[in-house]
Order: structure tokens, then C-alpha cells, then sequence
């Protein structure tokens, strides 16, 4: 999902992200938004590797916790369904484990996006790596285009008034 959201963050402000290998794999964009400097990273390590390098630009660029914005599908979400938190456990994703550890701290905000639980038969590691389906497709669209969105609020204005805008709403 988050590589998803940023993707589209990507084609709406029309810019691409370069790749790096040194010292972390990861993808990245650094531009000016209004009067807000972002930079966008896409860890191409293993996801349960993706502390490194946020961990890297964090350092790199002397980046506060609390402006590390993280973005992430969550399987206790309902699909089409979104909302920012501040900070937080890991619940059971070891990509965002995998950030605290590196960061050192839970104290960093998320954009948590729903992809609902797996059926019984079907572990969570197969689930979260498979394909959507073809009925949410259409869900799936709209909520990577209100993320993209309230990515961008928060870039420009902050979690404050990201959390305002687009906590609560529900794209079904």
C-alpha cells in the first residue's frame, strides 16, 4: 500500500524517484511542496528490512522522528479505510518493527491503510503479499488516490490537520 499511495503522490506532483544503493537500498525524491521541503523514500530492502533505510535519510537529512511519515497497509483497517496515527507498536507488521527498531522509537506518525484480515485458512504473510482481488480493485483505487491526498495535506499542513481532513472517512 505505501508503495502504492507514493506511486500516485508521484504522478499527481509529477516527479520520479531515483535510486540509490549506498548506504541502504532504497528509492527516493526530495522536492518542495508549497512551503514544506519533502523527501519521499521507497525502501527496496526486504520489507522487514525497511528500518535501514529510513533510518539512513533520517540521519542523512537530520529529520525529526515526528516528521518521519510512514505509510502501511494494516490488517485490522477494514479495506477502504484509512487514518494517521502518531505513534504506535508494531502490531504484528515487521516492516514498521523493523523502523522502530532502526529509529529507536514508536514516536513517529503513520498512515495506517485497510486491508482487511485474511480468511481463517489463509496465513497473514501469504495474505499481505498476494494480489487484491478483482472486486477491490475499485476500492482500492479510490482509497490509494484519498492517501495520496492526505499525504500531501500532511506534507503542506501538517498531521494536525491531516488527522482533521481524512480520520473517520470511509471510501466504500
Amino acid at each position: 500500500m505505501g508503495f502504492m499511495v507514493l506511486d500516485h503522490v508521484a504522478e499527481i506532483l509529477e516527479f520520479s524517484f531515483e535510486e540509490t544503493r549506498k548506504p541502504q537500498r532504497y528509492a527516493r525524491a526530495e522536492l518542495q511542496i508549497g512551503e514544506a521541503r519533502a523527501i519521499f523514500l521507497k525502501p527496496l530492502e526486504f520489507m522487514n528490512r525497511s528500518g535501514g533505510p529510513v533510518s539512513a535519510v533520517k540521519s542523512f537529512y537530520k529529520i525529526r522522528p515526528k516528521d518521519v511519515m510512514v505509510v502501511h497497509d494494516d490488517l485490522d483497517i477494514k479495506l477502504g479505510r484509512m487514518k494517521f496515527v502518531r505513534s504506535g507498536g508494531a502490531g504484528g507488521h515487521n516492516g514498521i518493527r523493523s523502523i522502530i527498531d532502526a529509529l529507536g522509537t514508536r514516536d513517529f506518525p503513520r498512515l495506517k491503510i485497510g486491508i482487511n484480515r485474511p480468511p481463517p485458512e489463509i496465513p497473514a504473510d501469504r495474505y499481505v503479499l498476494s494480489r487484491f482481488t478483482k472486486e477491490e480493485l475499485p476500492v482500492l483505487e479510490k482509497v490509494t488516490e484519498t492517501a495520496s491526498r492526505a499525504l500531501i495535506v500532511f506534507v503542506e499542513k501538517g498531521l494536525d490537520q491531516a488527522m482533521n481532513e481524512f480520520n473517520g472517512i470511509s471510501i466504500t
